[in-house]
């Protein structure tokens, strides 16, 4: 084992002689680095200019303001103003004038939901008149409209870029407030409304919000009965059952039975939001639905509930799809694209189809166009960028579809480009455009 460190003769042992020079070398090192920082302090204070000390600024003094009323100065009051204007009519409580009238007119029989005239000439039979012309809502833009189906009257639906819905009652008399009726149900952009002629006292709307709303015109108020977190664009009814709503959410198809409160059936369709869905007016079980994908799709509604299902055909187009709408009879579906293009294709062989040739300098217009079918085959209704209606002629035979675009509807009482269309589904000669004006005209026999 080896012995400790034997102490020196200061009484210290070797480690502890070390430690004490250490501590000496240290503070001679301190001492210098302490002298040379007074050293440098010093010269640093001597290069400054010395300053002046500031005196605090004196607040200026505000001016004085001398209030003397109209009394005072001897001059007379100002003329009354009278009571601040009534805002505009705008709640979810439906106006019970407007529920009485559409309860109160006839619906169509089932079978006739849609009449059709294949003798009717819209080039020259309909015309605008100034009493046609309405504002339905205060906003800018009406992105949706509809002609209900009612026989015995015309009432006009219009939904804004805002979330209002106003109505028209055209063959009521009096004046607009007796007319003229909007509601906001929606906080934002109203994507389509729908009314289904077996059921014509429940209105559906759907919007931007992703909300769809029932207007029970017997309970008289709106209900929210689907609430989803992406936009809800397209809608439509199943031809024989009012109860299923049929929606596009983003890129998939959803069926909404709203007698069960929720949906039922779902399947993705396109690789985009999709713009329109539209059934077959025999087939029942056939659904055309349209996307900003460039694409038109056809299904059959009985093969959805199997899994992997897939589209009858698909109808390709170089730009995004904003509609694609069949003809009344069933044997054409027409297509519309972004650029304004038109397209019509026969429904019993997809590759027999025809380009509409049409003005399509639409300009950087923020609304966009969608061609829909009138009382027949024959008549195709868009509007186009000189505030008229372009009537295109269609004529489909065995083997080839012809058109022809050199007939449209103008009149000096439509100020605005009309690009949302709808024909009457009861009444031949009644069609309603919107623009974006917040107007909707009403064109009607002469």
């Amino acid at each position: 084992m080896a012995s400790p460190p034997e102490p020196d003769a200061g009484g210290l042992t070797d480690y502890e002689r070390r430690r004490a020079e250490n501590i000496r070398r240290n503070g001679v090192i301190l001492d210098s680095l302490r002298r040379k920082a007074a050293e440098l302090s010093a010269i640093i204070q001597l290069s400054r200019p010395p300053t002046k000390k500031q005196q605090p600024r004196a607040r200026p003094c505000a001016p004085a303001v001398v209030r003397r009323s109209l009394r005072t100065q001897g001059l007379p009051p100002p003329p009354a103003s009278g009571p601040a204007p009534a805002p505009p009519r705008r709640s979810t409580r439906i106006t019970p004038s407007l529920a009485s009238s559409i309860l109160d007119a006839t619906s169509p029989p089932a079978p006739e939901a849609k009449v059709r005239d294949d003798g009717f000439d819209a080039r020259t039979e309909l015309v605008l008149r100034p009493s046609n012309v309405r504002r339905l809502v205060s906003a800018d833009r009406i992105p949706s409209l509809r002609i209900l189906p009612l026989v015995d009257r015309t009432v006009v639906a219009a939904g804004s870029n805002v979330g209002h819905v106003g109505f028209w009652v055209v063959d009521d008399d009096g004046d607009d407030a007796h007319r003229v009726f909007e509601y906001m149900p929606h906080l934002s952009s109203v994507g389509a409304i729908v009314a289904h002629a077996a059921k014509t006292q429940k209105i559906y709307s759907c919007s931007h919000g992703g909300e769809i709303c029932l207007m029970d015109l017997e309970r008289e108020n709106f209900n929210i009965n689907r609430l989803s977190e992406f936009p809800i664009l397209s809608l439509c009814q199943a031809p024989n059952s009012p109860s299923c709503l049929y929606f596009g959410e983003e890129t998939d198809v959803k069926l909404f039975d709203d007698r069960i409160g929720k949906v039922s059936t779902s399947w993705n369709a396109h690789a985009s939001r999709i713009n329109s869905i539209d059934f077959h007016p025999e087939n029942t079980y056939m659904l055309a639905t349209s996307s900003r994908d460039g694409t038109a799709c056809m299904w059959d509604l009985r093969t959805m509930k199997k899994k992997g299902v897939e589209s009858l055909v698909v109808l390709e187009h170089d730009r995004g799809l904003q509609s694609a709408y069949f003809s009344p009879s069933g044997h054409m579906v027409a297509t519309t694209s972004l650029d304004g293009i038109v397209r019509v294709f026969s429904v019993d062989n997809f590759e027999n189809f025809h380009t509409v040739e049409r003005n399509n300098n639409i300009g950087t217009h923020l609304s966009t166009f969608k061609a829909i079918w009138g009382w027949n085959d024959m008549d195709l209704f868009i509007g186009n960028a000189t505030r008229a209606i372009d009537v295109i002629s269609v004529d489909l035979n065995d083997s080839s579809i012809s058109t022809t675009n050199n007939a449209c509807l103008k009149s000096e009482h439509m100020v605005s480009i009309p690009y949302r269309f709808s024909a009457h589904p009861c009444k031949v000669g009644h069609l309603a455009c919107s623009s974006s004006s917040g107007k909707v005209f009403l064109w009607t026999r002469a």
